[in-house]
């Protein structure tokens, strides 16, 4: 069975299915990372899929960004369990129009990313298929692994980065529309926050997530495995104005969308009460990425958790991406 909660949504919910029918042949199901002992060192494992026409089309992506944000996405799961030093196994399964220099530009672009995050791609298979994916699986040393369990009332609230971009640039290209420079490079070349996770998981992190799928529902998969209440203030959100226009075309402020947009890949964290700006800017020297105080959790719940919003003073009702609804 599953170690922990998780949210609301479709696609948790076919997670629980499965978790109930696997029954004790299922260990530590539902964090970002499955979590091994091996030889006195905890290694976090992961697995991501990338499928063109869901998470990518190459009329708006080159070969090799797309390779960049396969691998990318499944390194910022190992990001969210303060792991490091990864390992990449790639899985391709190509249609037949897709030849032997464009598989080369898609590795391209994930040894690229896997070697901005400080690893090496160890190996992987090629498939023909109907349709173009890529399966990303990670591996990763954590020293001080951190799960979406364990934030406590009192815990600050805090999010890497900046949020929305990727959003801005997805739904400009719905329209029929060119991006952003800004919010197309968010998109299509996002940073896995390898290095900021493992400072966070060595001062103390109590509970962290990646925020792929959007802040307004990852953020309920936290306070579920925790068993908390988050408050969370729209207005504190490190929202870029390179997002205003897309949120405007949305009819939404910029503090809502933002919240509402996925494939950010920043990471959400509950810190202790103590830990203030100072080290927010200790952080940010020492990782170059910024981190800014966006919530609390404020109590304990009778099970499953649970995440208010307010804007303006105001509680507002948001859901996250759900890959099946």
């Amino acid at each position: 069975m599953t170690h922990q909660l998780l949210g609301p949504g479709a696609e948790f919910d076919r997670i629980r299915k499965i978790a109930e029918m696997l029954g004790g042949n299922a260990q530590g199901l539902g964090d970002d990372c499955a979590l091994l002992e091996v030889g006195g060192e905890t290694l976090a494992i992961s697995t991501d899929v990338s499928v063109e026409g869901i998470h990518f089309r190459r009329d708006w992506l080159s070969l090799e960004e797309i390779g960049w944000r396969a691998a990318a996405g499944a390194l910022s799961d190992l990001a969210a369990e303060g792991a490091d030093a990864p390992s990449v196994v790639a899985a391709l399964a190509l249609p037949p129009t897709v030849d032997a220099e464009a598989v080369t530009q898609l590795m391209k672009g994930v040894g690229e990313a896997t070697a901005a995050a400080g690893g090496h791609v160890l190996g992987g298979d090629l498939s023909s298929s109907g349709e173009l994916s890529l399966c990303i699986t990670v591996i990763g040393r954590a020293a001080h692994p951190v799960r979406r369990v364990g934030a406590r009332p009192g815990d600050g609230i805090w999010v890497t980065g900046s949020l929305g971009l990727a959003r801005a640039a997805l739904t400009t290209w719905l329209r029929g529309e060119v991006p952003h420079p800004a919010t197309r490079a968010a998109f299509a070349r996002p940073e896995s926050r390898i290095r900021v996770g493992r400072w966070l998981a060595g001062h103390e992190a109590h509970a962290m997530i990646d925020i792929s799928d959007g802040l307004a529902g990852d953020a309920r998969h936290l306070a579920a495995a925790s068993d908390v209440r988050l408050e969370i203030a729209l207005d504190k959100l490190p929202v870029p104005p390179e997002v205003d226009a897309a949120a405007k075309a949305e009819g939404k402020t910029p503090a809502v969308f933002g919240a509402l947009g996925g494939e950010d890949y920043e990471l959400l964290v509950a810190l202790p009460r103590e830990f203030g700006e100072k080290e927010a800017r200790e952080c940010q020297r020492a990782t170059r990425v910024p981190l800014t105080r966006i919530g609390e959790a404020v109590q304990r719940t009778e099970g499953g958790g649970s995440v208010i919003f307010w804007l303006n003073g105001e509680p507002v009702s948001l859901s996250g991406f759900d890959h099946f609804r």
